[in-house]
C-alpha cells in the first residue's frame, strides 16, 4: 500500500478505467487531492464552530432558533448570512425550543364517502357571486384558541362571510356560508356542498345557479 493509501498505482487504475470507458487522467486525480476544501466548506466549518462554541459557553443559547442565533453571531461581529445559519443548524440537527402548539383540525378517514367535486378543481368564475369556496383556520390567543370559518368569492378573491368561535364544531363551518351577506341575498337559496375529510369538515364548495 502506498503512502496515499492506494493498493494500486494511480496510473494503473486510470488505465483500467479508460479501458472500460471512464477516461480519467492521473493529473485529474492529483488535482482533486491537492485542491483541498472549497471556500464554502471552510466557511461552513467556521460558522459551525462559532455556533457550537456559543451553545457550549451559554446553555441558554441551546434554546435559540436559527434567527436568534444569527442575531447573536452578528452581535459578536461574525458576518454571516441568516440562510447560512439556518442551513448549518439544520444539517447539524440543532433546533431551538418551541412553545407553539398545533391543533389538529381534521382526523383523516379513508373510509369516508365524499361527494363529487362540484367545480372539477376549476377555482375560477366569470363574474361575482358565481362560485364560493370556504375553509376554516385557527390562531392562538392569550385566552385560548380562536377558530374562524370564512367564505371567499372566487371571482373577487375577497372574504364575503365568516364566523369566529372558541370551539371547533360542525356549526362553525356550516354557519359561515349562510351568514354571508351576499349568500343571503341570492335567489334561489344557494346550494352548499359539505365535503368532509374526516371527523371534522374541512372544505366546502358552492356553485350558483
Amino acid at each position: 500500500m502506498g503512502a496515499d493509501g492506494l493498493v494500486w498505482g494511480v496510473d494503473s487504475m486510470c488505465t483500467v478505467l479508460s479501458e472500460h470507458g471512464w477516461r480519467i487522467a492521473p493529473s485529474t486525480y492529483y488535482e482533486h487531492i491537492n485542491r483541498g476544501p472549497s471556500a464554502r466548506v471552510l466557511r461552513d466549518a467556521y460558522v459551525i464552530d462559532a455556533i457550537h462554541s456559543l451553545r457550549k459557553q451559554q446553555p441558554l443559547a441551546q434554546i435559540l432558533g436559527s434567527r436568534n442565533t444569527w442575531i447573536v453571531l452578528r452581535g459578536r461581529g461574525i458576518d454571516v448570512a441568516r440562510c447560512t445559519v439556518e442551513r448549518v443548524m439544520r444539517e447539524m440537527g440543532w433546533r431551538g425550543a418551541s412553545k407553539k402548539k398545533r391543533v389538529r383540525t381534521t382526523v383523516p378517514d379513508s373510509g369516508a364517502q365524499r361527494p363529487a367535486d362540484l367545480v372539477d378543481r376549476q377555482f375560477c368564475a366569470a363574474a361575482p357571486n358565481r362560485l364560493y369556496v370556504a375553509d376554516f383556520t385557527y390562531c392562538g390567543t392569550k385566552s385560548g384558541w380562536a377558530y374562524t370559518a370564512f367564505v371567499i368569492d372566487v371571482f373577487a378573491r375577497t372574504i364575503v362571510g365568516w364566523k369566529v368561535a372558541t370551539e371547533m364544531t360542525v356549526n362553525l363551518v356550516t354557519d359561515a356560508p349562510t351568514r354571508s351577506p351576499i349568500a343571503q341575498s341570492v335567489t334561489p337559496t344557494p346550494n352548499f356542498e359539505i365535503t368532509p375529510a374526516g371527523s371534522c369538515p374541512s372544505t366546502m364548495g358552492r356553485r350558483g345557479k
